[in-house]
């Protein structure tokens, strides 16, 4: 039996909202996606605050989220929605 189906794993990643680092702490992943931070998450981002007529820019916090998907891809030599072969 020749393998016609060689399907590609995809890592798809994302990052949550920038929000204050305390209230970063019960920020989950959208659905499907895996968090691979812990904690408050990772300081690297700014979120804004609009007052009267400034903005002000604070650090903040977010979170690091991954999701694996599968690519249905045909083995070499082989094509079509069935994957059929030469």
């Amino acid at each position: 039996q020749v393998k016609k189906q060689c399907d590609q794993k995809l890592l798809i990643r994302m990052k949550t909202k920038c929000v204050p680092c305390p209230l970063n702490l019960d920020t989950q992943c959208p659905a499907g996606y895996t968090k691979i931070t812990n904690g408050t998450g990772i300081p690297d981002c700014r979120y804004y605050l609009e007052i009267k007529t400034h903005t002000l820019s604070f650090p903040g916090c977010r979170h690091h989220c991954v999701k694996e998907f599968e690519q249905p891809e045909c083995c070499q030599g082989h094509w079509g929605p069935d994957c059929m072969g030469e």
